[in-house]
C-alpha cells in the first residue's frame, strides 16, 4: 500500500500530438544522432512536466479530490442537463483539472498569494503543507514554519523578539538585536486562518507579503520570494477579526476546498487503517530544487499571450469601473469616486442589465497583472508556449473571485436561473467573461477596432509627422469622439475608449503646440 501511494505517475502526463513543437531542453544537445536514448537522469525531467507529476500525484495518492472544474474540451462533449435548475453537465473531452489541488500547484510556480477557503477538516493545511514539502522543506520544517492566527498573537509572535541583553545594552534603536523568527526566511509561508489575526498584527503580515520584508525596533529583516498560503473558513473576511481591505487585496487567487464525495469513503477507510498520512509519502522524484523553482517562474513568463487574446481580456476588463453617476467630469465617473466618497453604493438606482451594473467595483492594476500571470501558468502547466482562450476562461473566477464584488440587487441576479449566482462566484465570473467576448464579437472587434489603430499608428512615433498629418490625426480622433456621441448610452468598454481618445487627442496637440513654437514650416 505504502508503494503504491508513493508512486509518481509515468511521463509524458500529457502526451502531444505526434508532430506537436517540442519544448526545447538542454539535455536534448547530449542525445544520441538517433535520438532513441534519453541518458537524462530523472531529475532533468523539464520542471513543466514535473509539476504535472506532482498534480497527479497529490489528486491520485494524497488528496481525495475527484473533481475536475477546470475543464477543457478537445472534441465534441457529451452533456447531460440535470435536476430542477436544468444544470448542464459537461464531461470534458481534454485532461482536465481539480482547481483545489492545480492553483495552489500553479501558485507554487508563480510565487503569489493563494488563499485556501472551506469549512473546517477539508484538508486547506494538509494542501498547503504538501506544497512546502514539495519545495524541498521536511515536515518538521513545516509544522515549525506554519503559523497559527488566533486572537492573541502579537506582533512579535508572528515577526520575532528583541534580544533582552541588546535592549539593556543598545545605545540606540540601530543597535538592538532580533530573533526573527524562521519562517520569514521560508520560500513557501503558511498562514493557517488568517482572519482570527488581530488587526494590528495583520497590518505587519500585510507588510511581509507586500514588500517582502519585516520590521521591528527599525531593523529590517529581508524576506526572500515566496509562494503564500493563507487558510480561511469562509471567503467573506470574517472571522474572529475582518480582515483589513489591503491584506485581502494581496491575496492573488481564491480555490474552494470541495466538499467530500462520500463514494470514496473506501479510499478514506484505507487510509485510517494504515496510519499513513500524505505528508509523510512525498516521492523524491517531485520534490523540487531551488533552481527548478526559480526556472518554472522564468518559463511561465516567457509563454505568448496572443494580441488577439490580450484584446478579448482588455474589452472584458473595461466593463467593470465606469459608474456615469458617480460624477460630473468624465474622468471621475468611476465606481472608485463613489468607494473613495464613502458614499454608500446602494443610494444611487442602477437599473440597467449590462455587465457593469453587476459590481460594485472595477479590476486594480494588481488583479489585472495576476490575470495575465495565471493565465500564462495554466497555459505553461498544459504544455503549451502559449496562452489559449480556454485557459483565460477557467482561470479567471479564481483570481478575480475576491476581486470582484457584487452588486447583488442588480437586475441580473433577480431573474430566477441566474440567483444561484449570488453564491457561485466561480460560475458567475465565467458568465460575465462569456458575455463580455459576445458582445466583443458582436461589434466585430477583430476585425475593426479604431481606437486600437489609432493607439498603434501614435506607438510608431511623433518623430517626423509634420503639422498637416497631425491635424488629419487629430481630426480622425473627433469623429470618432463623434460617432460615440451619436450612440448615446456609453458603456464600460466606450469609456475607455473615450478617454484613451482624450489622451491621444491632448498627445497630438502637445506635439503641434511644440512644431508651432519650432517654427516648422507646414
Amino acid at each position: 500500500m505504502k508503494n503504491r501511494r508513493a508512486q509518481v505517475s509515468q511521463a509524458p502526463t500529457n502526451p502531444r500530438p505526434t508532430g506537436a513543437p517540442a519544448r526545447f531542453d538542454v539535455a536534448d544537445l547530449y542525445r544520441g544522432p538517433l535520438g532513441d536514448v534519453d541518458p537524462r537522469p530523472p531529475e532533468g525531467v523539464p520542471p513543466d512536466e514535473k509539476l504535472r507529476q506532482a498534480y497527479f500525484w497529490i489528486v491520485n495518492h494524497a488528496i481525495i479530490s475527484p473533481f475536475y472544474d477546470l475543464e477543457f474540451v478537445d472534441a465534441p462533449p457529451a452533456s447531460f442537463t440535470l435536476g430542477e435548475q436544468k444544470t448542464r453537465l459537461v464531461l470534458p473531452t481534454a485532461q482536465s483539472y481539480s482547481s483545489y489541488v492545480l492553483l495552489p500547484l500553479l501558485n507554487l510556480a508563480v510565487r503569489r498569494r493563494c488563499l485556501l477557503v472551506g469549512g473546517p477538516g477539508r484538508g486547506k493545511t494538509v494542501i498547503a503543507t504538501l506544497l512546502g514539502l514539495l519545495a524541498g522543506y521536511t515536515p518538521r520544517e513545516m509544522k515549525q514554519g506554519i503559523q497559527h492566527g488566533q486572537p492573541q498573537m502579537t506582533i512579535a509572535d508572528l515577526l520575532g523578539n528583541p534580544l533582552p541583553s541588546s535592549l539593556v545594552s543598545a545605545a540606540s534603536m540601530e543597535e538592538i538585536k532580533i530573533a526573527w523568527r524562521k519562517w520569514l526566511g521560508m520560500r513557501v509561508k503558511i498562514i493557517d486562518e488568517y482572519n482570527r489575526i488581530p488587526t494590528r498584527t495583520q497590518s505587519a503580515l500585510l507588510t511581509v507579503m507586500a514588500d517582502d520584508y519585516a520590521e521591528l525596533y527599525d531593523q529590517v529583516y529581508e524576506c526572500p520570494p515566496a509562494a503564500w498560503y493563507l487558510t480561511a473558513n469562509d471567503d467573506a473576511g470574517g472571522g474572529t477579526y475582518q480582515v483589513i481591505e489591503a491584506l485581502r487585496d494581496r491575496i492573488d487567487v481564491v480555490v474552494k476546498a470541495l466538499h467530500f464525495n462520500t463514494r470514496f469513503l473506501g479510499e478514506l477507510l484505507e487510509r485510517v487503517e494504515s496510519g499513513q498520512k500524505p505528508e509523510d509519502l512525498v516521492p523524491p522524484e517531485i520534490v523540487f530544487t531551488q533552481a527548478e523553482l526559480d526556472r518554472m517562474e522564468r518559463e511561465v513568463r516567457a509563454v505568448h499571450l496572443p494580441p488577439a487574446l490580450l484584446r478579448r481580456i482588455e474589452f472584458f476588463a473595461s466593463e467593470f469601473e465606469f459608474f456615469e453617476q458617480a460624477g460630473r467630469t468624465i474622468e471621475y465617473q468611476t465606481k472608485d469616486t463613489v468607494k473613495v466618497a464613502a458614499v454608500p453604493f446602494e443610494t444611487f438606482k442602477v437599473s440597467a442589465d449590462d455587465l457593469g451594473a453587476q459590481t460594485k467595483n472595477g479590476l486594480s492594476v494588481r488583479a489585472l497583472t495576476t490575470c495575465l500571470v495565471f493565465a500564462k501558468a495554466l497555459a505553461w502547466f498544459r504544455g503549451n508556449q502559449e496562452v489559449g482562450f480556454d485557459d483565460v476562461r477557467q482561470i479567471l473566477p479564481f483570481v478575480l473571485h475576491d476581486k470582484l464584488v457584487q452588486f447583488r440587487d442588480a437586475a441580473f441576479f433577480d431573474v430566477p436561473e441566474n440567483a444561484p449566482y449570488r453564491s457561485d462566484l466561480v460560475g458567475w465570473i465565467r458568465v460575465l467573461f462569456d458575455r463580455a467576448c459576445q458582445e466583443y464579437d458582436r461589434l466585430g472587434r477583430d476585425k475593426a477596432d479604431p481606437v486600437r489603430e489609432a493607439l498603434e499608428t501614435f506607438d510608431r512615433g511623433l518623430e517626423g509627422l509634420d503639422e498637416p498629418t497631425v491635424d488629419l490625426r487629430l481630426a480622425a480622433l473627433e469623429r470618432q469622439l463623434l460617432e460615440i456621441e451619436q450612440g448615446g448610452k456609453i458603456y464600460g468598454h466606450l469609456f475607455d475608449d473615450v478617454l484613451a481618445l482624450k489622451y491621444l487627442h491632448q498627445r497630438y496637440t502637445n506635439y503641434r503646440t511644440w512644431l508651432r513654437a519650432r517654427g516648422t514650416p507646414g
